[in-house]
Protein backbone atom coordinates (compact mmCIF):
# COMPACT_ATOMS: atom_id res chain seq x y z
CA UNK A 1 0.00 0.00 0.00
CA UNK A 2 1.25 3.19 -0.83
CA UNK A 3 -1.47 5.82 -0.59
CA UNK A 4 -4.58 6.37 1.15
CA UNK A 5 -7.73 8.55 0.86
CA UNK A 6 -9.12 9.20 4.60
CA UNK A 7 -12.94 10.47 4.25
CA UNK A 8 -12.62 12.66 7.45
CA UNK A 9 -9.15 12.49 9.17
CA UNK A 10 -9.32 15.15 11.40
CA UNK A 11 -11.06 14.35 14.55
CA UNK A 12 -10.84 11.57 16.99
CA UNK A 13 -9.88 8.10 15.43
CA UNK A 14 -9.45 9.84 11.78
CA UNK A 15 -6.62 11.60 13.37
CA UNK A 16 -5.12 8.77 14.70
CA UNK A 17 -5.51 7.06 11.37
CA UNK A 18 -3.46 9.51 9.66
CA UNK A 19 -0.55 9.20 12.01
CA UNK A 20 -0.58 5.99 11.59
CA UNK A 21 0.02 5.93 7.95
CA UNK A 22 2.28 8.93 8.07
CA UNK A 23 4.61 6.64 10.19
CA UNK A 24 4.97 4.26 7.90
CA UNK A 25 5.72 6.96 5.26
CA UNK A 26 2.44 6.12 3.39
CA UNK A 27 0.81 8.61 1.15
CA UNK A 28 -2.18 10.65 2.61
CA UNK A 29 -4.94 12.52 1.31
CA UNK A 30 -8.06 14.01 3.62
CA UNK A 31 -11.22 15.17 2.25
CA UNK A 32 -13.37 17.24 4.15
CA UNK A 33 -15.45 19.85 4.47
CA UNK A 34 -12.39 22.42 5.37
CA UNK A 35 -14.05 23.53 8.48
CA UNK A 36 -11.72 21.77 11.24
CA UNK A 37 -8.25 22.26 11.38
CA UNK A 38 -5.41 19.47 11.45
CA UNK A 39 -1.85 19.43 12.92
CA UNK A 40 -0.58 17.75 9.90
CA UNK A 41 0.63 20.60 7.96
CA UNK A 42 2.49 19.83 4.87
CA UNK A 43 3.00 15.74 5.77
CA UNK A 44 -0.80 15.43 3.84
CA UNK A 45 -2.59 16.76 1.38
CA UNK A 46 -6.38 17.90 1.47
CA UNK A 47 -9.13 17.86 -0.45
CA UNK A 48 -12.58 19.73 0.16
CA UNK A 49 -16.14 18.26 -0.49
CA UNK A 50 -19.16 17.83 0.47
CA UNK A 51 -20.62 14.50 1.26
CA UNK A 52 -23.75 15.90 0.55
CA UNK A 53 -23.00 17.37 -2.92
CA UNK A 54 -21.54 14.57 -5.60
CA UNK A 55 -20.37 17.09 -7.79
CA UNK A 56 -17.92 18.17 -5.56
CA UNK A 57 -16.69 14.61 -5.05
CA UNK A 58 -15.90 14.05 -8.46
CA UNK A 59 -14.34 17.40 -9.30
CA UNK A 60 -12.07 16.70 -6.11
CA UNK A 61 -11.11 12.89 -7.19
CA UNK A 62 -10.67 13.87 -10.95
CA UNK A 63 -7.94 12.93 -12.36
CA UNK A 64 -6.58 10.95 -8.72
CA UNK A 65 -6.17 7.70 -7.62
CA UNK A 66 -5.41 6.09 -4.48
CA UNK A 67 -4.87 1.98 -3.24
CA UNK A 68 -7.33 2.38 -0.83
CA UNK A 69 -10.67 4.79 0.44
CA UNK A 70 -11.11 5.11 4.06
CA UNK A 71 -15.16 6.03 4.86
CA UNK A 72 -15.28 6.99 8.19
CA UNK A 73 -18.28 10.33 7.41
CA UNK A 74 -20.63 8.89 5.26
CA UNK A 75 -24.47 9.11 6.78
CA UNK A 76 -26.55 8.47 4.49
CA UNK A 77 -27.31 5.74 1.23
CA UNK A 78 -27.16 8.11 -0.97
CA UNK A 79 -23.52 9.75 -0.13
CA UNK A 80 -22.46 5.63 -0.09
CA UNK A 81 -23.61 6.01 -3.84
CA UNK A 82 -22.14 9.21 -4.54
CA UNK A 83 -18.77 8.43 -3.33
CA UNK A 84 -18.68 4.87 -4.79
CA UNK A 85 -19.49 6.50 -8.37
CA UNK A 86 -16.94 9.03 -7.89
CA UNK A 87 -14.31 6.82 -6.93
CA UNK A 88 -14.53 4.16 -9.31
CA UNK A 89 -11.34 3.32 -11.27
CA UNK A 90 -9.86 4.98 -8.68
CA UNK A 91 -9.57 2.68 -5.45
CA UNK A 92 -8.67 -0.88 -5.20
CA UNK A 93 -9.82 -1.08 -1.56
CA UNK A 94 -12.33 0.60 -0.05
CA UNK A 95 -13.01 0.34 3.92
CA UNK A 96 -16.35 1.20 5.80
CA UNK A 97 -16.49 2.61 9.26
CA UNK A 98 -20.08 1.24 10.22
CA UNK A 99 -21.32 0.36 13.40
CA UNK A 100 -22.78 -1.92 15.85
CA UNK A 101 -26.19 -0.16 15.39
CA UNK A 102 -26.14 -2.04 11.93
CA UNK A 103 -28.05 -4.79 13.94
CA UNK A 104 -31.04 -4.86 15.52
CA UNK A 105 -31.46 -4.72 19.42
CA UNK A 106 -29.71 -7.42 21.48
CA UNK A 107 -26.49 -8.70 22.63
CA UNK A 108 -23.47 -10.56 20.84
CA UNK A 109 -24.17 -10.35 17.58
CA UNK A 110 -22.12 -12.29 14.94
CA UNK A 111 -21.54 -10.74 11.65
CA UNK A 112 -23.88 -13.05 9.75
CA UNK A 113 -26.66 -11.45 11.86
CA UNK A 114 -27.07 -8.64 9.42
CA UNK A 115 -26.52 -9.52 5.87
CA UNK A 116 -26.16 -5.94 3.65
CA UNK A 117 -26.53 -8.24 0.08
CA UNK A 118 -30.16 -8.81 1.94
CA UNK A 119 -31.02 -5.55 2.42
CA UNK A 120 -33.03 -3.49 0.00
CA UNK A 121 -31.65 -0.02 0.49
CA UNK A 122 -33.71 3.42 0.08
CA UNK A 123 -31.81 6.21 -1.70
CA UNK A 124 -31.99 8.93 1.30
CA UNK A 125 -30.17 12.15 2.69
CA UNK A 126 -28.33 12.45 5.91
CA UNK A 127 -30.96 14.84 7.10
CA UNK A 128 -33.70 12.04 6.38
CA UNK A 129 -32.37 9.69 9.37
CA UNK A 130 -33.88 10.67 12.49
CA UNK A 131 -32.27 9.37 16.18
CA UNK A 132 -30.63 6.03 16.74
CA UNK A 133 -33.24 4.64 14.46
CA UNK A 134 -32.53 6.68 11.35
CA UNK A 135 -28.72 5.82 12.02
CA UNK A 136 -29.31 2.39 11.90
CA UNK A 137 -30.97 2.56 9.03
CA UNK A 138 -28.15 5.01 7.21
CA UNK A 139 -25.69 2.65 8.24
CA UNK A 140 -27.48 -0.59 6.84
CA UNK A 141 -28.23 1.60 3.70
CA UNK A 142 -25.03 2.70 2.87
CA UNK A 143 -23.23 -0.74 3.89
CA UNK A 144 -26.07 -1.94 1.03
CA UNK A 145 -25.21 0.18 -1.14
CA UNK A 146 -21.08 -0.68 -1.15
CA UNK A 147 -21.75 -4.56 -1.31
CA UNK A 148 -24.23 -4.54 -3.91
CA UNK A 149 -22.29 -2.42 -6.39
CA UNK A 150 -19.06 -2.34 -5.50
CA UNK A 151 -16.49 -3.90 -8.26
CA UNK A 152 -13.61 -3.83 -5.84
CA UNK A 153 -13.30 -5.75 -1.77
CA UNK A 154 -15.31 -3.72 0.33
CA UNK A 155 -15.04 -4.22 4.34
CA UNK A 156 -17.19 -2.80 7.00
CA UNK A 157 -16.22 -2.15 10.52
CA UNK A 158 -19.00 -2.46 12.59
CA UNK A 159 -17.70 -0.64 15.17
CA UNK A 160 -19.34 -0.65 19.30
CA UNK A 161 -19.02 2.12 21.41
CA UNK A 162 -15.39 4.12 21.22
CA UNK A 163 -14.11 5.36 24.17
CA UNK A 164 -10.51 7.05 24.64
CA UNK A 165 -8.72 9.30 26.44
CA UNK A 166 -8.69 11.95 22.90
CA UNK A 167 -13.04 10.89 23.01
CA UNK A 168 -14.46 14.80 21.94
CA UNK A 169 -18.21 13.39 22.82
CA UNK A 170 -17.62 12.43 26.81
CA UNK A 171 -20.06 10.29 27.07
CA UNK A 172 -18.45 8.08 29.16
CA UNK A 173 -16.45 11.29 30.99
CA UNK A 174 -20.18 12.47 31.78
CA UNK A 175 -20.98 9.30 33.95
CA UNK A 176 -17.34 9.69 35.91
CA UNK A 177 -17.76 13.09 36.56
CA UNK A 178 -21.56 12.81 37.35
CA UNK A 179 -20.83 10.17 39.88
CA UNK A 180 -17.70 11.61 41.26
CA UNK A 181 -19.25 15.20 42.13
CA UNK A 182 -22.26 12.94 43.19
CA UNK A 183 -24.65 15.04 40.29
CA UNK A 184 -27.75 13.58 39.65
CA UNK A 185 -28.25 11.53 36.33
CA UNK A 186 -30.71 9.60 34.92
CA UNK A 187 -30.51 6.19 33.38
CA UNK A 188 -33.41 5.05 31.56
CA UNK A 189 -32.39 1.45 30.88
CA UNK A 190 -30.32 0.16 33.40
CA UNK A 191 -29.94 -3.58 32.13
CA UNK A 192 -29.24 -2.31 28.85
CA UNK A 193 -25.77 -3.72 27.21
CA UNK A 194 -22.99 -2.49 24.84
CA UNK A 195 -19.48 -3.15 23.98
CA UNK A 196 -16.70 -0.99 23.77
CA UNK A 197 -13.33 -0.74 21.94
CA UNK A 198 -10.28 1.95 22.93
CA UNK A 199 -9.98 4.40 20.21
CA UNK A 200 -5.83 3.84 19.69
CA UNK A 201 -7.58 -0.01 19.35
CA UNK A 202 -9.62 1.17 16.76
CA UNK A 203 -7.12 3.21 14.74
CA UNK A 204 -4.91 0.45 14.77
CA UNK A 205 -7.23 -1.88 13.53
CA UNK A 206 -8.14 -0.06 10.72
CA UNK A 207 -5.37 0.62 9.68
CA UNK A 208 -4.43 -3.40 9.54
CA UNK A 209 -7.23 -4.41 7.92
CA UNK A 210 -6.90 -2.75 4.95
CA UNK A 211 -3.37 -4.22 4.72
CA UNK A 212 -5.31 -7.91 5.08
CA UNK A 213 -6.55 -9.43 2.55
CA UNK A 214 -9.93 -9.85 4.65
CA UNK A 215 -13.50 -8.15 3.12
CA UNK A 216 -16.64 -7.97 4.30
CA UNK A 217 -18.36 -7.47 7.70
CA UNK A 218 -16.30 -7.62 11.29
CA UNK A 219 -16.95 -6.64 14.62
CA UNK A 220 -13.68 -5.32 16.67
CA UNK A 221 -13.67 -4.56 20.02
CA UNK A 222 -13.13 -5.78 23.91
CA UNK A 223 -14.51 -9.15 24.10
CA UNK A 224 -16.77 -8.22 27.00
CA UNK A 225 -19.87 -6.19 27.23
CA UNK A 226 -21.78 -4.15 30.12
CA UNK A 227 -24.99 -3.18 31.06
CA UNK A 228 -25.07 0.63 32.18
CA UNK A 229 -25.89 -0.62 35.81
CA UNK A 230 -22.33 -2.34 35.77
CA UNK A 231 -20.89 0.77 34.23
CA UNK A 232 -21.90 2.83 37.24
CA UNK A 233 -21.12 -0.01 39.78
CA UNK A 234 -17.59 0.35 38.52
CA UNK A 235 -17.10 3.57 38.65
CA UNK A 236 -18.83 4.20 41.97
CA UNK A 237 -16.14 1.24 42.72
CA UNK A 238 -13.38 3.37 41.40
CA UNK A 239 -14.22 6.52 42.73
CA UNK A 240 -15.14 5.40 45.66
CA UNK A 241 -18.53 7.53 45.32
CA UNK A 242 -21.99 6.36 45.44
CA UNK A 243 -24.19 7.53 42.50
CA UNK A 244 -26.65 9.42 42.12
CA UNK A 245 -29.50 8.07 40.09
CA UNK A 246 -32.94 10.23 39.45
CA UNK A 247 -35.20 10.33 37.37
CA UNK A 248 -35.30 14.20 37.22
CA UNK A 249 -31.24 13.77 37.05
CA UNK A 250 -28.98 14.78 33.78
CA UNK A 251 -30.11 11.90 31.08
CA UNK A 252 -27.23 10.09 30.56
CA UNK A 253 -25.98 9.71 26.63
CA UNK A 254 -25.66 6.12 26.59
CA UNK A 255 -29.69 6.06 26.73
CA UNK A 256 -29.95 4.53 23.73
CA UNK A 257 -33.36 2.14 22.43
CA UNK A 258 -31.95 -0.96 23.37
CA UNK A 259 -28.92 -2.84 23.84
CA UNK A 260 -26.41 -3.00 21.08
CA UNK A 261 -23.66 -5.55 21.86
CA UNK A 262 -21.04 -8.17 19.69
CA UNK A 263 -19.43 -11.18 19.01
CA UNK A 264 -15.84 -10.14 18.54
CA UNK A 265 -14.68 -13.97 18.37
CA UNK A 266 -14.12 -13.29 14.15
CA UNK A 267 -11.37 -10.51 14.58
CA UNK A 268 -9.97 -12.60 17.52
CA UNK A 269 -9.75 -15.29 14.93
CA UNK A 270 -7.67 -13.24 12.35
CA UNK A 271 -4.99 -12.31 15.20
CA UNK A 272 -6.78 -9.17 16.50
CA UNK A 273 -6.62 -8.52 20.31
CA UNK A 274 -8.06 -5.96 21.99
CA UNK A 275 -8.04 -4.98 25.45
CA UNK A 276 -10.19 -6.60 27.82
CA UNK A 277 -13.42 -3.77 28.76
CA UNK A 278 -12.53 -3.81 32.51
CA UNK A 279 -9.13 -3.01 32.25
CA UNK A 280 -9.87 -0.43 29.14
CA UNK A 281 -12.67 0.80 31.74
CA UNK A 282 -10.51 1.46 34.46
CA UNK A 283 -7.71 2.98 32.77
CA UNK A 284 -10.05 5.11 31.88
CA UNK A 285 -12.10 5.97 34.60
CA UNK A 286 -8.96 6.81 36.46
CA UNK A 287 -7.69 9.39 33.73
CA UNK A 288 -10.97 11.22 33.73
CA UNK A 289 -11.20 11.21 37.66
Amino acid sequence: MKSVLILGGTQFVGKRLVQLFLNEGIEVTIATRGLTSDSFGNQVARLKVSREDSASLVQAFHNKSWDVVYDQTCYSSQEAQDTLQALEGKIQKYVFTSSQAVYDFGTNHKEENFNPLEYSPILKSRGEYIGYVGYQEAKRAAEAILFQNAQIPVVAVRFPIIVGKDDYTNRLKFHVDHVKNEKAMYIENPDFRYSFIDSEEAAKFLFSIAKSDYQGAINPGSSDDSSLKELVTFIEDQTETKAKLDVNGDPSPYNLPGSWSVDTSLANSLGYNFTSLKTLLEQLINYYK
